[in-house]
Formats: structure tokens, C-alpha cells, sequence
């Protein structure tokens, strides 16, 4: 793979958590970034747009991050956007980057593997079941983005790489309570609750799921080494930490936030996929990557970001789960 200095990159949802980062980290390595976000007038569900980004842009990679994305409630109550408006972005900016000649990094999701999958996933079984039922939409949505890139080689040449990254977190995470993640939304309610003095909180679901989670530097970082060069027919996974519960880490997130009190779980609410975690060979392999921020390294500079920054944040206008 080559080097990133002095390539044009087009990056979308260039303004969300890991846009924000990304483009950071591949200006500060010489590359010529042109952001594309809906709150930049990028508004990538209409074809159009897409091809404007393009045309103003004419880069020779474009990294596609922009997502409609949300936590297990929000993709439950909202199916249909989460599929349509995803479905509606990828076929664009796949389009679009294959009309400009463009290369293609398209960033999925761990959500795009079946719900009863081996652990670790491994990107062979990528297509070997049905996504966990709560994010399917989005799941199958962001899958179908390997199926267009691969068709668009075919007849139009596009050249491209397809990163799979298991769930994401770190500082500048989305903590808003309608639409946040795992590791956002336990900070946010834990360190609500010791402010309030609260003697114990229920959160959602067993508590038995387990995660692997891959901090957001590190993501950069594997992302920017596939975009200096990557051409790669098959998914190429993204790994984070070992696997943990859910209740392990609500757990720890405690502890680090300061709340005492006790921990008890609703099992009305849904656990999402019962386990997740992937292999990372094909990284190591391809990439030359793996992650370096543990677990407990990368949970401590979220928080201290929340209590210093971003709790400050809260009462302002919500995300709207556009990256």
C-alpha cells in the first residue's frame, strides 16, 4: 500500500465521532481531506448530492462512514429508517465513487453478522445467517454495501476495501440517551446516578450479551493505513479487546465513575446479539494492524472526557443519529 500524503480523500459523515477523529488523523498525515457530512449540506440519501461531493472534490479515495446509526431502542422503533436511509446512502456513494474513478473504503458494522455466529466472527461466515432481529435493517443495509462494491468492480472497475469494525467508543462518543451506544449510555446513566446520590440503577436486558469494543484512535489508525492503498475483494475485519460481558463492564464503568450503589438488570429489555467478538488475522495479515488501547486504558480516557467535557454537552441539542 502506499503512503496517504497529499491524496485527496473524501471523507463522509466527516462531522460525526469517528469522521471527526478521521479526518484529524489523516490531515495530520499529509492528506488532502475534503469533509462531506449533511451538516456540511451533504445531504447523502439523494443521489445528486452524493455526485456533487464527488464532482467538487475529485478525489482518489473516498473513506464512506456516513450512517443513520443508533443503539439497540433506537434501531427497535425505527426498522424501516435505519434500513431505507442506509440502503439509500451506500448505493449512492458507491455509485458516485465509481463514476469518479475513485477508490472506496466502506465502513460496516459488527451488526452485519449473523445473530448465532462462531466466536470469534470471522469474515467468512460474514453471510452464513440472519443479523441479530433488533438491528437487522441496519445490519443487512450496511452488509449489502460489500455486495455493491463487488458488483461496481465488476462492470465499472471500482477499486475497494470493506472494514468491518466491531463497536466503537472513546471521547466525543454520542452520550445522548435516545440514540447512544453501550459504553456512552452506562457512563452517562452511572455517572448521572452517583451525582444524584441514587442508591441503585436498573439497566436494560441480563446483563449475559457480550461485546468487544475498539477505541476510536485505534479505528483511525487501521482506517487511514486502508486508504492509503487498500484494494481487497473480501471484508476485512476490525477486532477491539478480548470479549466481555455487558454486566462486567457496567461494572467497571461504575467503579470509574464513581457510583457505589447497586446494579440490577431488566430482562424484559433485549440483549441484542447474544455474544460478539471477531478475528483479527486478516487485519494483522493485510494491514499490518491491531488495536493498542486496552479496555481499561480506553474506558478511562471516555470517562474523563465525560466528566471534564462532555457532560456539559447534555443539555444541548440531541444527536440525531447521522454520522
Amino acid at each position: 500500500m502506499t503512503g496517504i500524503r497529499d491524496l485527496k480523500v473524501l471523507v463522509t459523515g466527516a462531522t460525526g465521532f469517528l469522521g471527526t477523529k478521521l479526518t484529524t488523523k489523516l490531515s495530520s498525515q499529509g492528506a488532502r481531506v475534503f469533509p462531506v457530512s449533511r451538516s456540511l449540506g451533504y445531504d447523502l440519501r439523494e443521489k445528486a448530492e452524493a455526485y456533487r461531493a464527488f464532482l467538487e472534490s475529485r478525489p482518489d479515495v473516498a473513506v464512506h462512514l456516513a450512517a443513520r446509526v443508533g443503539g439497540i431502542g433506537a434501531n427497535a422503533e425505527n426498522p424501516d429508517i435505519f434500513f431505507a436511509e442506509n440502503m439509500r446512502i451506500g448505493m449512492n456513494v458507491v455509485d458516485a465513487a465509481a463514476s469518479a474513478g475513485a477508490r472506496l473504503i466502506a465502513i460496516s458494522t459488527v451488526c452485519a453478522y449473523p445473530k448465532h455466529c462462531p466466536v470469534p466472527f470471522r469474515e467468512e461466515d460474514l453471510w452464513n445467517g440472519y443479523p441479530e432481529e433488533t438491528n437487522a435493517p441496519y445490519g443487512v443495509a450496511k452488509r449489502s454495501l460489500l455486495v455493491m462494491c463487488a458488483a461496481y468492480r465488476v462492470r465499472r472497475g471500482l477499486k475497494y476495501g470493506y472494514l468491518v469494525p466491531c463497536n466503537l467508543y472513546g471521547p466525543g462518543d454520542n452520550f445522548d440517551p435516545a440514540s447512544s451506544h453501550v459504553i456512552p449510555a452506562l457512563i452517562r446513566r452511572l455517572s448521572e446516578a452517583r451525582e444524584a446520590g441514587r442508591k441503585s440503577v436498573t439497566l436494560w436486558g441480563t446483563g449475559k450479551a457480550t461485546r468487544s469494543f475498539l477505541y476510536v484512535d485505534d479505528a483511525t489508525d487501521a482506517i487511514s493505513r486502508a486508504a492509503a492503498g487498500l484494494d481487497y475483494d473480501g471484508a476485512i475485519n476490525l477486532p477491539g479487546c478480548e470479549e466481555i460481558t455487558v454486566e462486567n463492564l457496567a461494572s467497571m464503568i461504575a467503579s470509574l465513575v464513581g457510583f457505589r450503589g447497586a446494579l440490577f438488570w431488566d430482562p424484559t429489555k433485549p440483549d441484542g446479539q447474544p455474544r460478539r467478538a471477531i478475528d483479527g488475522s486478516r487485519a494483522r495479515e493485510i494491514l499490518s494492524w491491531t488495536p493498542a488501547i486496552g479496555l481499561e486504558e480506553g474506558l478511562k480516557r471516555t470517562v474523563e472526557w465525560w466528566l471534564s467535557k462532555g457532560n456539559l454537552l447534555a443539555t444541548a441539542e440531541p444527536a440525531k443519529g447521522m454520522l
